[in-house]
This record gives structure tokens, C-alpha cells and sequence, in this order.
């Protein structure tokens, strides 16, 4: 997705052969796609400023759609369940919880699971990570964290200094999540509906 004509296309793995190409009505966009499988058919989720879109991987055809997020779109979709998280951050906020078994235009309506409007990432993905959902606002050292199920806030937004400048996305591994700023530091938190912090641990360098 970028300025000229957008597009999405499929590709043979092994021979480089267009499978099919669709042209696309969007702007700016870097988010990766994500692949799904659900109810025997799989999903190509792709997130962008006019609408996230769901095409079948054989077809190519759009399955769902809905619009509501901001411009510039980067954080990578994720999948709860039998929904699917979009997030952006760019000259706004908004993050929504989207049912992957719905067809047609879901813009506004009850389909919905949550929708949130209020400090959301604009490079770094959310980490989702056993029906928590940890995500920073911009790229500001600002942490909230979800109950991905309901979109109730548990807390946050919290201010995670020392560090600055979040570009990296947050990891989960051993019932911790980890934090990395541009100015070298890693903080370590629980992973809890509480913020706990674990340790801050610092290089030498950005």
C-alpha cells in the first residue's frame, strides 16, 4: 500500500507464479498481513487506513471489511480467538476487536466485539499474550494493557520511564513481557492485569 496504485498479490512459495492480484483502494500501510485459518477457509487479514480487509486465500475475494482505523497504518494484526485485534496510531487512536466468521461491511455495526480511541501504537504491534493485551501509546514510553476478550482497560495508561522512544514491539516469553527503548533500555514486567516491574536492564548504546 503506498501512494500510486495499491495492491495486494499471492504468490506460488516455490515458483514465484502470481496466484492472484487484487487492486487496492489505500494509502500508506506497512502492516504485515496475517494468514488465519477459520471454519475450513483461510484468511488473508490485512490492515489499513480505509478498512481492514479479509481476503480468502484461494479466491482472492473480499470475505469482511470494516473501516475505523487512522492514516499510516503499522502494528500487525492479531488474532484472539475467534476474533482479530487492529490497532494504529498515526494522527489518532484506534484499535478494534473484529470477528473473523462475519462477511460483508461490519463498519459500525454490533459485530463489533470492542472499539477503543484512546492511546494506541504507532509503530510497535501490541503484544497479545494469554488474553492480555499489552500495547504502547505513538512511540511514547506510555503502556495499557486490555482484557483482550472485553476491551476493559486494567491499566494504564502508565508511563514506563527510563525508556524512550518505543519503535520495537513488546515480546512475551516466561510469564514476563519485555519492553526495549531506542535509548537502550529494557524494562521487564509480570505478566499481570497489575503493572509490575520486574527489572530495567541497560546497554551501553541506542
Amino acid at each position: 500500500d503506498h501512494a500510486g496504485q495499491s495492491t495486494i498479490e499471492v504468490l506460488n512459495a516455490k515458483t514465484g507464479r502470481t496466484l492472484w492480484k487484487q487492486q487496492r483502494e489505500e494509502k500508506n500501510a506497512w502492516a504485515t498481513p496475517l494468514v488465519v485459518e477459520r471454519n475450513g477457509a483461510t484468511q488473508v487479514i490485512t490492515a489499513a487506513s480505509n478498512f481492514v480487509r479479509s481476503y480468502d486465500l484461494d479466491s482472492g475475494e473480499i470475505i469482511w471489511q470494516c473501516s475505523g482505523l487512522t492514516g499510516n497504518v503499522i502494528p500487525c494484526p492479531v488474532v484472539d480467538g475467534d476474533h482479530v485485534i487492529c490497532m494504529s496510531g498515526y494522527q489518532g487512536y484506534s484499535a478494534i476487536a473484529l470477528p473473523l466468521a462475519e462477511t460483508g461491511d461490519i463498519t459500525g455495526s454490533e459485530k463489533i466485539r470492542w472499539k477503543k480511541e484512546r492511546g494506541t501504537p504507532y509503530i510497535p504491534s501490541p503484544l497479545l499474550y494469554e488474553g492480555l493485551l499489552f500495547y504502547n501509546k505513538s512511540n511514547q514510553p506510555i503502556l495499557t494493557c486490555l482484557d483482550s476478550k472485553t476491551g476493559e482497560v486494567l491499566f494504564g495508561p502508565e508511563r514506563v520511564s527510563p525508556l524512550s522512544n518505543i519503535y520495537a514491539s513488546p515480546v512475551g516469553a516466561g510469564g514476563r513481557v519485555y519492553l526495549t527503548g531506542r535509548n537502550g533500555k529494557t524494562m521487564v514486567l509480570e505478566r499481570s492485569p497489575k503493572f509490575k516491574v520486574l527489572a530495567t536492564n541497560q546497554l551501553n548504546e541506542r
